[in-house]
């Protein structure tokens, strides 16, 4: 357990930016799983609706640290190519 003040905060802080981050993380996977799933149910023309939402939502994890940079463009890539 941290003693000093600033050790203190530190945790707080860390705390409130795990449960952001778990957010984000779960926002992501939930709109790739939904976009696989429709693609599995060969309703292409619904995921490829669905593909700026979660284009946005991975760019916004990339961009807060969440994913890299580079797994962001691999997952892109990857959805693009599966809805077409």
């Amino acid at each position: 357990m941290p003693i000093t003040k600033t050790a203190k905060k530190r945790l707080r802080q860390n705390e409130k930016r795990h449960i952001l981050n778990l957010g984000y993380k779960r926002r992501m996977k939930r709109i790739v799983k939904e976009i696989r799933e429709l693609i599995s149910e060969n309703k292409k023309k619904e995921a490829q609706k669905l593909l700026p939402k979660a284009y946005k939502i991975i760019d916004k994890a990339a961009k807060r640290g969440i994913i890299k940079e580079n797994t962001a463009s691999r997952k892109k890539s990857r959805l693009t190519k599966a809805t077409t």
